[in-house]
């Protein structure tokens, strides 16, 4: 349970299950959220399935638990296509693995992950990585979860594993670096893009310039300036936008091959993916809570480590352009590229030289709950747009919808019940991950996920969790389809 202290107690919260068993399953009277609407109703569970969504429902099956849900929002639970557990990035390996990933994000109102594979050794199969991954996965996720591919080099034998990739294992989505250590040139881009459109994949970009970020991180140590701040300088927006504009160009160069943008930090990229979508090109764009809820300020702090991450974290104007991107249909899905190091241990590499410093932060766990507060509690956002951000998008893009993402009769049973009422003030101790720190300390919210059920199972109730290890299944993703969207 959160302590009393941190939050507001509800009338609500008596509602919910205090020691909820699997089995048959009546959530009766929530307001019930799909993309489309929001109205009151009774959802049916049986069988880890939604089996009927009514008004009212009057025939109940026996043994069936029933949960009081009026005055809560109940939506699908949400889907983070942007994770990255158990990863080795070669400095340091993150703190999360899909144990305790998994386990903060059910927490969070989370039940599906799509993880970003890490590099694996140089000259390996796309299929090497995927092995490595289902081992660490299979027997410790405590939610469903799939995985993108993973592009480090681009030769005649991984182009042709691409279709069985897709076909055999549904694998259905890769990830294409242009910067870090396997990142590839144009050619090798446009080769990827050519043969991913004619799988049936989709590809998801970490777009930065890295010759230029090269230049600019080399000027800056041999100038001395070494601090946490200087790894924002390194990595300025305009590195970003440059390389979202040349991954669309090479796109539409492809046969208007499908592109996802992940991590979204600005609002000229932003910019650049609108003149695409304007001229009818096939691109989606992601952003995370960091870019909304954070900025570059963060790196004046004497604990600016915990905030190095790239792309780096902006000047506070572009906060505004992401929320209004959200607000006008131009940003597709909010997901948190959550990859954890400890600050007090791994991120002191960096403390006497940015580069040396692990990438990224935990936050898996508090994406639903800021969405929530920051934009439906405060107006930005309607209910249904906040699952259609949270879950719906994310499932229609990475081949996971029905199945997931939806209310209706014969999807599972996967679902997260909002108190509106409910004062949280973000607190790391009061969290589920392995990390030491959260990035958003300190920051009041409005509203908080307070039952989490992946397929009919309460996984997490009132803050605490209350799943298992190894319940988590592999799901297999239909190829992609633009048609559906």
């Amino acid at each position: 349970m959160f302590s009393a202290a941190s939050k507001k107690t509800s009338e609500n919260q008596a509602a919910i299950l205090t020691q909820p068993r699997p089995g048959t399953m009546l959530i009766r009277q929530g307001i019930v959220v799909d993309h489309l609407q929001a109205q009151k109703a009774d959802i049916l569970i049986v069988d880890g399935k939604i089996a009927d969504i009514a008004p009212e429902i009057h025939i109940i099956p026996r043994q069936c638990e029933i949960i009081e849900a009026a005055g809560l929002y109940v939506m699908p639970g949400g889907i983070d296509v942007h994770t990255h557990f158990n990863i080795d990035v070669g400095i340091a390996r993150s703190c999360d693995d899909f144990f305790s990933g998994t386990r903060a994000a059910a927490c969070g109102g989370t039940t599906t992950v799509v993880d970003h594979m890490g590099f694996g050794p140089k000259g390996c199969s796309l299929h090497h990585q995927l092995n490595v991954y289902q081992q660490y996965a299979k027997e410790t996720a405590v939610i469903d979860y799939s995985f993108h591919g993973v592009i480090q080099h681009v030769n005649d034998d991984i182009l042709a594993e691409m279709a069985l990739m897709v076909e055999e294992e549904g694998i259905s989505s890769f990830k294409l670096y242009l910067t870090y250590g396997y990142k590839l040139d144009d050619e090798d881009v446009l080769k990827a893009l050519i043969q991913l459109k004619q799988v049936g994949a989709l590809a998801t970009v970490h777009p930065e310039n890295d010759a230029a970020i090269a230049l600019r991180r080399t000027q800056l140590l041999e100038q001395g300036k070494t601090a946490p701040k200087y790894h924002a300088v390194s990595r300025p927006l305009e590195c970003e936008a440059e390389a979202i504009a040349r991954m669309i160009n090479l796109a539409k160069l492809a046969g208007d091959a499908p592109l996802y943008i992940v991590h979204l930090s600005n609002g000229l990229g932003l910019d650049y993916t609108r003149l695409a979508r304007d001229n009818h090109q096939p691109v989606w764009v992601e952003t995370c809570p960091q870019y909304l809820m954070l900025d570059d300020s963060c790196y004046e702090r004497e604990d600016a480590l915990k905030f190095i991450l790239s792309p780096p974290l902006r000047p506070a104007v572009e906060r505004e352009k992401l929320w209004l991107g959200l607000v006008d249909g131009s940003i597709d899905t909010v997901a948190t590229d959550h990859c954890s190091f400890t600050y007090h241990e791994q991120k002191q590499r960096g403390k006497d030289n940015f580069s040396a410093c692990p990438n990224g932060m935990p936050g898996v766990e508090t994406r639903m709950p800021l969405l929530f507060s920051e934009g439906v509690m405060k107006g930005r956002l309607s209910p249904s747009r906040f699952v259609e951000l949270t879950s719906y998008l994310p499932a229609k893009l990475f081949g996971l919808y029905p199945q997931k993402g939806a209310l209706q009769a014969g999807s599972d049973a996967d679902l997260v019940l909002f108190d509106p009422e409910q004062e949280v003030s973000i607190k790391h101790e009061l969290l589920h991950d392995n990390a030491d720190y959260t990035p958003f300390e300190d920051i009041q919210t409005q509203g908080w996920p307070v039952l989490t059920i992946s397929r009919g199972d309460v996984v997490a109730c009132n803050g605490e969790f209350t799943g298992k290890a190894g319940n988590g299944r592999f799901i297999r993703r239909k190829p992609f389809d633009a048609s559906v969207l």
